[in-house]
């Protein structure tokens, strides 16, 4: 993941966890979650231009125990460079309270034990991320007069907690094999094996000045996803044995869960992005005549 120095009013907080145990499986990871410690506005742009003549400490640390994991603390760190005013700013944020309270709801990261949070760091300049292309597909299965979409599940550090989503997966370069590369993702990501003259491109029905992608956050992420379609028929018993089976890379840190819903039922149970522009462009396509009719 590539990052790009754009706006020093915003603080970084780095999140890493380990993975305690997961049915005898251990690894660890890193990820990161931004937090901005104050309102993006012209006066904070013009304040922030002056922090680096404020005094700052690398030796700034904070404790912060949590009901979760009573047994151990976790440990805010400053980066070089971080004034005590800004690393108090970023441990009062209210965003960064509200993400501690997510990873211990019922659903949060820290609900069942597998995962610990360790440590913090805080770190300036802001900043934004340069992910380039991604590909997600839905994958509507029918089985005895019902409609189902597969989905994963699967711990999310930056909101804090599990979430339901399209089987996805990021482009190794801007000139990858978008087809390829999601028949490759939902392969390992669900265990299904799908044809790639089997996969209808969803955004290539969108104007060409758009690129033919869709964008879930352009103000601070340049990641274009392309949307495919896979829809076919099967028994019922392969939606049984789909019903949260255990999959991911499993060496890169990847824990999922396949998760099988009514398609009626998709719109309202997951708040993923990717799901719902999905399903906005398979049904407007739908209304427009535009795909076949076993589609």
């Amino acid at each position: 993941m590539r990052a790009l120095s754009l706006l020093p009013a915003q603080l970084v907080l780095t999140v890493s966890r380990r993975v305690l145990s997961t049915k005898g499986f251990n690894t660890s990871l890193t990820e990161s979650t931004r937090f901005p410690t104050r309102p993006l506005h012209r006066a904070t742009r013009i304040r922030a231009l002056k922090m680096t003549t404020e005094s700052t400490s690398p030796e700034l640390t904070h404790a912060i125990t949590l009901p979760a994991q009573l047994d151990q603390c976790v440990t805010v760190v400053a980066a070089a460079g971080v004034s005590e005013s800004d690393f108090r700013n970023a441990i009062e944020c209210s965003l960064f309270k509200q993400w501690l309270k997510n990873i211990q709801t019922e659903n949060g990261l820290l609900s069942n034990g597998d995962m610990s949070l360790r440590q913090v760091i805080i770190q300036v300049p802001g900043i934004v991320f340069a992910r380039g292309p991604a590909v997600a597909v839905l994958i509507l299965l029918d089985s005895d007069g019902e409609t189902y979409a597969v989905l994963t599940e699967q711990v999310r550090v930056p909101v804090g907690k599990l979430m339901l989503e399209l089987p996805a997966g990021m482009l190794d370069d801007d000139k990858g094999d978008i087809c390829g590369t999601a028949v490759r993702e939902v392969e390992e990501e669900t265990g299904l094996h799908l044809n790639m003259d089997d996969l209808v491109d969803l955004t290539a029905f969108l104007d060409p000045s758009t690129g033919n992608q869709v964008f879930p956050s352009p103000g601070g992420c340049d990641e274009g996803i392309g949307l495919f379609l896979y829809r076919g028929s099967v028994d019922k018993d392969i939606i049984r044995q789909l019903q949260g089976k255990e999959t991911g890379l499993r060496d890169h840190g990847e824990l999922i869960q396949v998760r099988v819903v009514p398609y009626r039922d998709l719109w309202r149970i997951t708040a993923d992005a990717k799901v719902l522009m999905a399903i906005a462009l398979y049904e407007m396509a739908k209304r427009d005549g535009l795909l076949s009719r076993k589609d």
